[in-house]
């Protein structure tokens, strides 16, 4: 049986700035809650294009992959996706990061986005293994990652700052499973 998607994911280009950019100030303090502090010009289109140029070069040297997630019916960027801290060498590994619109929440797209860029990750980057680390009061993101079959491994204590404080993390990881 064939799934039928809502949402697809392809890297960000220099042409999706301006959407970007609109995104995170319509969802400015949703997302607020669960991330790294902005600095003060984070909200311009400047700061977004060069942002968008920084993961384009470090797609290149593979240490960093930061996709959109577009809904299919529109082509309407609703969130992003990214592998970051690509770690090659006997560990083959990176860390996923995420975030949706709010008002796109509990429809599934996050869960299909996951999905989406682990099968990327492991068949077309061939990582080991990806880990994600999720406040343990963000238990929707939590059900997303489960869903996309992480399973939690334990809780990272203080290990990122979100708002000036240092926040514990559950953290959660999948392998591939043809590996």
């Amino acid at each position: 049986m064939t799934k039928i998607l809502n949402v697809y994911i392809r890297p960000l280009t220099l042409s999706d700035a301006v959407e970007l950019l609109n995104l995170e100030k319509k969802n400015q303090t949703f997302f607020e809650s669960h991330s790294v502090t902005r600095p003060e010009n984070y909200w311009t289109l400047e700061t977004h294009k060069e942002l968008i140029e920084k993961w384009e070069e470090n797609t290149r040297k593979d240490i960093q992959y930061e996709f959109g997630i577009f809904q299919i019916n529109n082509d309407v960027l609703i969130g992003t996706i990214s592998l970051f801290h690509v770690v090659r060498g006997p560990c083959q590994s990176a860390t996923l990061g995420y975030s949706l619109d709010q008002e796109h929440n509990g429809k599934g797209y996050t869960t299909e986005a996951v999905n989406l860029v682990v099968n990327y990750a492991f068949e077309i980057l061939n990582l080991h293994r990806i880990e994600a680390g999720v406040m343990p009061d963000n238990l929707g993101s939590m059900r997303v990652l489960e869903k996309a079959g992480f399973h939690k491994e334990g809780i990272a204590i203080k290990n990122v700052e979100i708002n000036g404080r240092w926040e514990d993390h559950q953290i959660l990881a999948i392998l591939n499973p043809n590996h």
